[in-house]
């Protein structure tokens, strides 16, 4: 994105900072919100003593709820009261687990002094940014252009018509040296309100107009070839950082996207250095610090480039997308490694992130008791503690603990004695049994500490990489749990975050579902639902899929362009409606999207969603071609798109052994460009109104049989398990 032509106050102190902080000022205690019942009884301003967020389900603006700052909600209430008090809007967005929202909560908006500018100048305004990813898409956007950097808290000052002219991220409570503090930024755009408002003016309109440029996308292109698969290989390749894996130097985060990609150029090219990269990086992070040692699943990515330092919240995303990659690892290797780390993973999700009504809590904290990671963390002493002087003494050394500590804290650049545990080398056969005890011990005793906040919203887009990690992974390690967890997630997707139209909603928390679903609810159901079928066959999940997804494309297509917007046709107006194919820590929903159009094409060989997939391609074909590896999701969609691809149908008797050795067969290689349908003998009529040409695919002879074709080309069918296969190699 270009630089927006600058308000000149905004050249002043448009800067993203880091703050230092001494780590006493860090320790801050939240008390326990009241009741739903009390607080359903309180004034419509929240009284004396809460804000307008005390109603809020979002626990990011619950957070914010006792601040002496006057917030409000997005809404319409808010900006109209902007309009009649003629005061800027001040929006901060962030999320529950962000450890820097944390800090400057803490440092500003519990502040009375900071507090009574704001609430005498401005119009207040709190967004969690997982329940409106649509609006923080688009001051995002703002703020990366006009800083030339971006992250979270962001801080906006806009109009009451919502157009912005001064952004910036995290700023502290006073300027220090040429660091701008947030009481001087906000006393001079004050100033400038009262007295430059022609110029506050002009530079709110020419920041409009120049994200409404940028943002809604170019005219269509031509498809990209598959020269994109390899090029994008390329740029990954001169990124891999080959000591200790990944695509980056520091800070790393697990995108996990760009592994799924390189298995699939393992696949397509037979390149052993790509299937390399892949494991080298999966081995790294497991057993870095930036994995839970002692509880399981990833933290949000590592500050270092040693995977060993970590940001410590843990997002549902991450844990569902390494998840799923381990999986097809395990399927491209045979290694038990992976199906290891994927169980792991599963494992955590299952007993600590998983509601009683069967959907998915969004995330776990970095902080407890004030401190970042504190929850996590172990001296020497605290092993020896739980462990005896002598375990305590091996495990601290197999876990590279130091008596100074190896957890270096990002705030004060201190070490204390504490540390992340991690390994350098995989624990021996002989070794797992013995350590795997000390971990069961070690889990036990943290348990009694004080844990993070659990952000225990649940998210419909989440959710949905959830089911389809959990589906996948039922299917491939043959573990029914991990299968029955994503169907009890689907259903109560499909009712209690769906409404009475069928379309589904944004958000669950205490009983209460709503908000407005969003492209990224619609694609990542989708794709969880598509696994969810090809576990189980129930032809229910693949009929709901295609319903959604039909769904998808009434209310979000952009017919001029291509490709789909964030925002239905229905949603609320923004400035903008967004448009992208960029996904940052999780994909965007054209990327799903489109795997999600072409297996539907395969599997019920409508044509509209092969039509629909190309156009989708061709929306971004300029982006594709100027930088295919920032796009690795949507190189996994172009690889089945150009094919060779399978359809698969198993005809067969429901629960005979013949079906379901078939069944297991085609699930354990790695052929990720394949769909398998299950046409039942007893009752086909399901799944033929779904795929109608399945119709005439019967089982011969009593016996399973597969009917194996490429590009809907297809071979004579075959009961031979052996000769099944051999047609998929080809």
């Amino acid at each position: 994105m270009k630089t927006f032509p600058l308000f000149p106050l905004a050249t002043l102190y448009l800067v993203a900072t880091t703050a230092i902080m001494n780590a006493e000022e860090s320790k801050h205690v939240r008390k326990p919100l009241p009741p739903q019942e009390e607080i359903a009884k309180l004034p419509k301003d929240g009284g004396d003593e809460f804000n307008r967020l005390i109603f809020s389900q979002s626990p990011y603006l619950l957070q914010h709820a006792r601040n002496p700052v006057d917030w409000r909600p997005w809404g319409e209430e808010a900006f109209k009261a902007a309009a009649e008090q003629d005061k800027p809007v001040f929006l901060s967005i962030g999320y529950t687990t962000c450890h820097w929202c944390h800090v400057m909560e803490h440092e500003s908006f519990e502040d009375d002094e900071v507090a009574k500018v704001i609430n005498d100048n401005y119009i207040a305004i709190k967004v969690d940014r997982e329940e409106r990813p649509d609006i923080d898409e688009i001051y995002m956007n703002v703020t990366q252009g006009l800083s030339g950097s971006g992250g979270w808290p962001m801080t906006v000052v806009m109009t009451a018509e919502k157009k912005p002219f001064f952004a910036g991220t995290y700023f502290p409570k006073n300027s220090q040296g040429q660091r701008p503090g947030i009481l001087d930024i906000l006393t001079q755009i004050s100033t400038s309100w009262d007295e430059r408002r022609g110029d506050v003016d002009k530079a709110a309109n020419q920041i409009t107009d120049t994200l409404q440029k940028n943002m809604t996308g170019r005219p269509p292109g031509e498809t990209p070839g598959a020269q994109v698969l390899a090029e994008a290989y390329t740029q990954f390749a001169e990124r891999y950082d080959k000591d200790k894996g990944g695509f980056s130097d520091a800070p790393k985060f697990p995108v996990t996207p760009n592994l799924m990609f390189m298995l699939r150029h393992w696949k397509r090219s037979g390149d052993a250095e790509a299937l390399a990269m892949v494991e080298k990086t999966l081995q790294e992070i497991r057993r870095g610090g930036v994995y839970d040692q002692v509880g399981l699943g990833v933290h949000r990515y590592s500050t270092d480039r040693n995977w060993l330092v970590p940001h410590f919240e843990k997002m549902l995303y991450d844990q569902a997308l390494l998840a799923l990659t381990n999986v097809e690892a395990y399927q491209a290797t045979g290694d038990e490694r992976y199906a290891n780390d994927a169980r792991d993973i599963f494992t955590y999700v299952l007993r600590d992130m998983t509601a009683p009504e069967g959907g998915f809590y969004s995330a776990e904290d970095a902080d407890s008791e004030g401190e970042e990671g504190k929850f996590y963390v172990w001296t020497i002493d605290e092993v020896k503690a739980v462990l005896g002087d002598e375990d305590g003494e091996r495990y601290a050394k197999k876990y590279n603990f130091t008596a100074k500590g190896n957890f270096v804290d990002e705030a004060s650049t201190e070490r204390n004695g504490s540390n992340s545990p991690h390994l350098t080398k995989d624990l021996t056969a002989e070794e797992t049994a013995d350590f795997e005890a000390m971990r069961a011990k070690l889990f036990d005793a943290r348990e009694k500490r004080i844990h993070p906040q659990k952000d225990d919203k649940i998210l419909t887009d989440w959710n949905g990489l959830m089911i389809a990690a959990l589906a996948k992974g039922g299917a491939v390690l043959g573990d029914e749990k991990y299968t029955a967890a994503a169907e009890k997630a689907a259903r109560f997707l499909m009712t209690t975050l769906s409404n009475d139209e069928g379309r589904l909603l944004k958000r669950y928390r205490n009983g209460e579902a709503g908000l407005t679903a969003h492209l990224e609810d619609y694609a990542f159901t989708v794709w969880g639902l598509l696994n969810l079928y090809e576990a189980t066959f129930n032809p229910e999940f693949l009929g709901q899929a295609v319903r959604l997804n039909d769904s998808m494309i009434e209310h979000f297509n952009d017919e001029e362009k291509g490709g789909f917007f964030m925002t239905a046709d229905d949603a609320e107006k923004l400035l903008v409606r967004t448009r992208k194919l960029y996904g940052g820590a999780i994909p965007s929903g054209n990327a799903v999207g489109l795997l999600n159009l072409v297996r539907l094409h395969r599997m019920t060989a409508n044509e509209a969603y092969l039509k629909k997939a190309e156009a989708v391609t061709q929306a971004f074909s300029d982006e594709l071609h100027k930088a295919p590896s920032a796009f690795p999701l949507t190189l996994c969609g172009l690889d089945f798109f150009f094919g060779p691809s399978f359809e698969i149908v198993i005809a067969g008797q429901q629960d005979a052994d013949d079906s379901k050795k078939m069944i297991a067969a085609l699930r354990k290689p790695f052929i990720p460009n394949k769909v398998v349908i299950f046409r039942p003998e007893e009752n086909a009529e399901a799944i033929i109104k779904l795929a109608n040409y399945t119709e005439y695919q019967t089982a011969s002879k009593g016996k399973a049989t597969a009917y194996v074709c490429q590009n809907f080309t297809c071979n004579l069918p075959t009961s031979d398990i052996a000769k099944m296969i051999e047609l998929l190699s080809k």
